[in-house]
């Protein structure tokens, strides 16, 4: 990990590139009778649907193209890299408009305008990539600090421009680039984090979630070190849990476990097996006060909640909200049975009357198939159950209509008889 904001450029491309001149621009072209998806809206062109000839393959990954149907009419500006399944990705309609800080700042005005309605504090994700129509980019606002992701090739290419406009825009205290995400590895890019503008007066900063203050590690913790995604999802379960004995399982920087205490759960007994997640949850419980009523345990889940299963342990309260078990297409059946495994190992540890909050974050696990594995894990445990709410990301995580893959987390409240 490097933390000097002068390290080298954000890909192996000229720290400067050229500005974006739309009428020089390279052009790619689509097969014959390919343009028609694309053009109903969808913002991927896969490679399979475009003329891959010599000029085009020979062009830098990221590169910024005109894209043109087949009789050469354009359908728009993108970037594109030969390489991956997804070629090129949509930044405008309009093939003629200018990618550059100007283009940037508009469209992070227009998603600041969005998530400042939603929100009345800064702590939010600021940008979702397509949804926002910036794909590739991510960015997580932590009040004055910014935790960026480049995921593509595109947008790594663009990277100083978006600094550039992120600092136009918001005037950040530091951006934390963190590149870290698997896109960056189907892209072949390098993996980094680092304080790439402005700087970090130590490793962690602070932020308030539905009333509860939390310490967030941008520069070593898992994404961009917190996860905003889950938040009506923690606010959801934590007016529940007064007066309950809570079980947090998954509990990472300890979101569900310390809202839940700081609502009044009488006890809250949180689960993982990272050491430093669990330091920094125990650090957020004593910045507001709940330490007393929180345990944080270093343990397997499975391990751990089948020791509880033999001690006859039972809580009012159980969430299971884990890291995402499947990866690609060709683990869904392995993961989908992981799903089932943990719902019956959650549900056995759940008293007559309590809750259960179950969630996926795989994106390639279908919610009609995840609810599946979610009803057999109950049967498997012999538990009858309702379901009291069945919800997605939190508001600052659109979903672009024509992706609907983009919808990655899924997740049931459920009581249980």
């Amino acid at each position: 990990m490097t933390t000097d904001a002068d390290a080298a450029p954000l890909t192996d491309a000229p720290a400067t590139l050229a500005a974006d001149d739309p009428q020089h621009r390279p052009v790619v072209t689509l097969l014959p009778g390919r343009q028609k998806r694309v053009s109903s809206g969808h913002p991927w062109i896969y490679s399979n649907e475009i003329a891959m000839d010599a000029a085009a393959k020979a062009l830098p990954p990221g590169s910024l193209v005109t894209l043109a149907a087949a009789e050469g009419k354009p359908i728009g500006v993108a970037t594109f890299n030969p390489h991956p399944l997804v070629s090129a990705r949509i930044l405008d309609r309009d093939a003629a408009r200018p990618i550059d800080r100007r283009f940037f700042a508009k469209r992070l005005r227009r998603a600041l305008s969005l998530r400042e309605r939603l929100y009345a504090e800064p702590y939010y994700r600021l940008v979702h990539a397509e949804a926002d129509a910036l794909p590739g980019l991510v960015v997580d606002r932590y009040g004055d600090v910014l935790a960026v992701q480049l995921n593509t090739a595109g947008m790594d290419r663009l990277g100083e421009t978006v600094l550039d406009a992120l600092e136009e825009v918001l005037h950040p205290r530091a951006v934390v680039l963190r590149n870290e995400g698997t896109g960056r590895a189907m892209e072949k890019l390098p993996v980094e984090t680092r304080v790439a503008r402005g700087t970090l007066d130590g490793e962690a900063v602070e932020i308030v979630e539905n009333g509860a203050r939390f310490r967030v590690d941008l520069l070593g913790g898992q994404k961009t070190g917190w996860f905003f995604d889950q938040r009506e999802n923690r606010a959801f379960m934590a007016h529940l849990a007064k007066g309950l004995r809570v079980l947090d399982l998954y509990s990472f920087a300890g979101g569900f476990a310390v809202e839940a205490a700081v609502a009044g759960a009488a006890e809250v007994v949180a689960i993982d097996r990272s050491e430093p997640a669990l330091a920094q949850a125990e650090a957020s419980a004593a910045l507001n006060g709940v330490e007393g009523r929180c345990r944080f345990v270093r343990g397997e889940i499975f391990a751990e909640l089948e020791k509880l299963h033999q001690a006859k342990e039972r809580f009012d309260m159980v969430i299971a909200d884990p890291p995402a078990f499947i990866k690609s297409k060709k683990d869904v059946a392995a993961g989908l049975q992981g799903y089932r495994k943990m719902t019956r190992l959650a549900a056995q540890a759940v008293a007559p009357g309590g809750f259960l909050f179950v969630a996926s974050c795989s994106h390639n696990a279908e919610l009609d198939a995840f609810a599946e594995a979610v009803r057999r894990g109950l049967a498997d445990a012999g538990r009858s159950a309702r379901i009291l709410r069945t919800a997605g990301a939190a508001p600052d995580h659109p979903v672009h209509p024509a992706l609907p893959e983009s919808a990655y987390l899924k997740a049931q409240v459920l009581a249980l008889d």
